[in-house]
């Protein structure tokens, strides 16, 4: 674990002297997202993590392996209530965030969550309001979670460089619906459950969160 917590320290925090242009990068042979060009790489327990400093925020996309034995969900509120889990995770773990305007979006053919996490430190530590977009995207072999975090007096600054990072994911077309939910399905098992609602994902996303507020405080 303590190599797992310096090695996304060194990823979180290596600032960027100038900011960086978008470029293009596979994540694997299914999904391409753009990232600035002095992006970093890591993997952590057969996770990817792909990080970098864009001229005003901070972007991560997190690739985490479903477990092998994933039974496909059966229908649309299956896969509802998997996002939700990871969202209502998520928030808790982040200590004083809150999740705001949470919504459906598609990519290519798929469905995935967006959202904001509002986290406001400012009455115990004096830290700016921080502001993390999401998106969740989750498939039968792969859960991908892209965000792009940057502090609230920057929202009118992020704009342009968040549109190009939400907007550059694109998808294989040989992903197609029945790779989220598929109707013939008999559901989750209690096991499947627990692989998908505890899994990797969330337990590296709380990490991360803990070296964000960490670097803040050893800053301020």
């Amino acid at each position: 674990m303590k190599k797992i917590i310096l090695s996304l320290t060194f990823i979180l925090f290596t600032a960027a002297a100038f900011s960086q242009k978008l470029m293009p990068v596979k994540i694997d042979s299914l999904v391409t997202v753009s990232l600035p060009a002095n992006f970093q790489k890591k993997d952590t327990l057969g996770q990817q993590i792909y990080s970098g400093n864009g001229a005003f925020g901070f972007m991560i996309v997190l690739r985490a392996k479903n477990p092998a034995n994933n039974t496909p969900l059966n229908k649309e509120k299956d896969l509802n209530k998997v996002l939700k889990t990871y969202i209502d995770g998520i928030q808790k773990q982040s200590g004083e965030g809150s999740v705001m305007n949470p919504r459906d979006t598609i990519i290519g053919k798929l469905e995935a969550k967006v959202f904001t996490l509002r986290v406001d430190n400012t009455g115990s530590t004096g830290e700016p309001i921080q502001l993390r977009q999401f998106i969740l995207l989750y498939t039968q072999e792969a859960t991908y979670t892209f965000q792009y975090y940057y502090e609230e007096q920057r929202k009118d600054l992020v704009k342009d460089e968040l549109k190009t990072f939400t907007s550059s994911i694109k998808l294989a077309p040989d992903l197609k619906r029945n790779d989220q939910y598929i109707s013939n399905a008999k559901g989750l098992s209690t096991p499947v459950k627990i692989g998908i609602y505890g899994g990797g994902p969330l337990i590296i996303l709380i990490i991360i969160f803990a070296m964000i507020r960490r670097k803040k405080k050893q800053s301020a």
